[in-house]
């Protein structure tokens, strides 16, 4: 792969804007920021579904935090490729914005309720289309079947920022190439994603049958063919780096977890080998000195967790900034198959200590897994009620609501039922993947509050 052609600045249609102090790249930023699915973030939870804690994260807060980590990340390597003469200054601006606009977008097509969201529309389909009965509505096509039974958020940012966020025409956002192919973490499709897959990259789904065509210009227009970009590896990494440490901040400060009981998870699960951790209780001592010859007693939980925050931030930052220098032309070649936070199948040490503590002890707790049955329950029954309204949706003009499939029809996204009347016109998939799309965009693009209350609308507090 070369820098000239991945940082790509062409968009699948030509801008319209005027040329301006920007580049193209930094026109993607701000296009995304100020986009309606970025502000709905602000009420989709990160892990904590509907928490009444203003302090602990949203979706939004999440995504902010991975962008500028994720820019902090390019400034580094950027940096690096200039010295050793690899790129330009110039180039290095277009990979800080790329990677920025890249974090901000990465988690767009997550549901409602976090993660459990997407489990819960794979759910649906599996218990409201059992069997053979999903794969007799969609031509028996594998793909087409695993598009929704291995529903992926990942390809639903994808389709967002392609497709659904409707501004002039039917290319959603309009962002250049170079930003949509780094935005790809994923590069299969659904019937050949394999969890157990030596290349990382194709543990999951990266796109669906329905955004194929856009994948493969984008392919061939950044030369990545079906390899991942390398800038997706440093927004990958920047996405485990602050969801890992986060998570656990947020357990302190909504009192799960104390920092006395951090530290000493911290030393029980990180092999005594990794300096990395005495980097980060050293770091910490200091942010917590603040000059002074020792650390104040009695400082509360969350300030212990910031600054617990920050310094483990920094490290993992250095860490996967060198693994990059690292593997840089095993990556350009298309042929490193792990990620930055990875070496011959082990996660880095502090990663994963991070993420067992937030298996074991945060994501457990009998309020978030309440909530997430109780968020299960409210997407399958909008599924339920919604698809009700899809299947008969007109495939010209608004429906006519005299019958209670029209009713729901007409509740439905006006922005996604264009985008489903405008794909019946092409027709290159079966009309009915087209509907079982409509249904899914609907409650898919909900925020955790508009699905609890329309449910209760819809259901009677039921």
């Amino acid at each position: 792969m070369q820098w000239q052609q991945l940082l790509n600045s062409e968009r699948p249609r030509p801008s319209t804007s005027p040329v301006d102090h920007r580049i193209d790249f930094e026109k993607d930023y701000d296009r995304s920021i100020f986009s309606t699915p970025v502000k709905r973030l602000q009420d989709k939870a990160q892990v904590f579904p509907l928490d009444p804690c203003d302090a602990v994260r949203t979706r939004l807060t999440h995504s902010m935090e991975v962008s500028c980590t994720a820019r902090g990340l390019g400034i580094a390597v950027g940096k690096w490729l200039v010295k050793e003469e690899i790129i330009t200054a110039e180039d290095s601006r277009a990979i800080e914005a790329i990677l920025a606009t890249c974090g901000l977008i990465h988690d767009l097509g997550n549901p409602p309720f976090g993660h459990s969201g997407e489990d819960a529309i794979q759910y649906w389909f599996e218990t409201r289309f059992p069997g053979d009965k999903l794969g007799k509505q969609l031509e028996n096509s594998p793909q087409l079947i695993n598009d929704f039974r291995k529903f992926e958020g990942n390809a639903q940012s994808l389709r967002l920022v392609g497709k659904l966020q409707v501004l002039a025409d039917a290319h959603g956002l309009n962002l250049t190439y170079g930003t949509l192919s780094a935005s790809c973490k994923y590069t299969a499709p659904s019937d050949k994603a394999n969890s157990e897959a030596e290349d990382y990259s194709k543990r999951k789904p990266g796109y669906f049958a329905s955004e194929g065509s856009l994948v493969d210009k984008i392919r061939e227009k950044t030369g990545s063919g079906d390899a991942r970009n390398p800038l997706t590896f440093l927004v990958e990494a920047a996405d485990d780096i602050v969801y890992s440490v986060a998570d656990v901040e947020d357990g302190i400060k909504k009192g799960i977890l104390k920092w006395a009981e951090l530290e000493k998870l911290l030393k029980e699960y990180v092999d005594g080998s990794c300096q990395e951790l005495g980097q980060v209780f050293g770091r910490k001592e200091s942010i917590l000195r603040a000059g002074r010859f020792e650390v104040p007693s009695g400082l509360a939980e969350d300030v212990h967790g910031a600054a617990f925050r920050t310094a483990a931030i920094g490290v993992l930052v250095e860490s996967a900034t060198k693994n990059f220098q690292d593997r840089y032309q095993s990556i350009m070649k298309g042929e490193y198959k792990e990620d930055l936070l990875t070496r011959n199948g082990q996660l880095h040490p502090l990663i994963n200590a991070l993420k067992k503590i937030g298996k074991e002890r945060i994501y457990c707790t009998p309020e978030n897994l309440k909530l997430e049955v109780m968020g299960r329950d409210v997407i399958c029954d909008l599924m339920d009620k919604f698809w009700e309204g899809a299947e008969k949706f007109p495939a010209k003009g608004r429906p006519k609501t005299k019958s209670f499939a029209g009713k729901l029809g007409a509740l439905l996204s006006s922005n996604y039922a264009q985008v489903f009347q405008q794909s019946l016109e092409e027709g290159e998939l079966p009309e009915t993947y087209r509907r079982f799309q409509l249904v899914t965009d609907y409650v898919c693009g909900m925020t955790d509050s508009f699905a609890k209350r329309l449910h209760a609308e819809l259901l009677n507090g039921i």
